[in-house]
């Protein structure tokens, strides 16, 4: 059986009439940029929380902190986001739940959390162990010039961790845009859901498939790109081999 490559393919006309096979693709990765922004900024954020409170002297904060991780980090994603978008709805006040379920654009919204909350269990031992890094005459500056423990990890300790783990955490936003495509699990029309519609109308796999790995490639070298040019001014002297 021979294949029929068609690389034209791409400027042909959709069933659905919505443009072009390559317009398609590209509204894919339009939701795959946007969804991974939106799980970075809920990773990012609720990350460096339960990090901080890892660090903290309170012993049920930390315990919490690390239920917290082994929770979200040890379920896998897709049973994760199985749960948010077919289970809590229904376990939720009934006219909540059907209000959730409505939605517009229910998928995105899911998706933005449950990635989001799975990556934050990664984000948060990244914090964690760049606070701890850290000497600890750091924390003992800050107290011995009157600063509280807030002001303490918002002037001193967090400036230096986030530029000490600044390049894990690139690695982490390239996790977070490549775990977008398990969300066409719930219905999200991203880049990797939209190259399985094309192959489906169009039987054109391998072009399909090509193309949506090829946009991934260009993506994460963007990314990783930008992220060493910012890596380069943020780097200090002493840490990672900085200069």
């Amino acid at each position: 059986m021979n294949y029929n490559w068609n690389w034209s393919i791409f400027w042909e006309p959709t069933p659905e009439g919505t443009g072009t096979y390559f317009d398609t693709l590209i509204s894919g990765l339009e939701i795959t940029v946007l969804t991974a922004l939106g799980a970075w900024a809920v990773a990012f954020i609720l990350g460096s929380l339960i990090g901080i409170m890892r660090t903290l002297p309170s012993k049920p904060l930390v315990v919490l902190g690390n239920v917290y991780i082994e929770l979200f980090r040890n379920v896998p994603l897709l049973v994760q986001l199985f749960i948010w978008f077919f289970v809590v709805p229904e376990l939720l006040p009934h006219a909540l739940g059907i209000w959730i379920k409505q939605l517009n654009n229910g998928p995105f919204y899911t998706s933005v959390v449950g990635i989001g909350l799975y990556m934050s269990s990664r984000v948060a031992t990244q914090v964690t162990a760049g606070i701890k890094s850290l000497p600890s005459g750091q924390r003992m500056a800050g107290t011995a010039i009157g600063l509280t423990t807030v002001q303490t990890y918002r002037y001193i300790l967090l400036p230096l961790a986030y530029r000490i783990i600044f390049p894990p955490l690139t690695s982490e936003f390239l996790n977070t845009i490549k775990n977008t495509s398990v969300a066409l699990t719930i219905g999200l029309l991203e880049l990797t859901a939209r190259a399985r519609a094309m192959q489906e109308f169009s039987f054109q796999v391998f072009e399909a498939f090509t193309a949506a790995t090829v946009i991934y490639l260009i993506l994460s070298a963007v990314v990783t790109i930008g992220m060493r040019l910012l890596e380069r001014r943020l780097v200090i002297p002493g840490f990672n081999g900085g200069k």
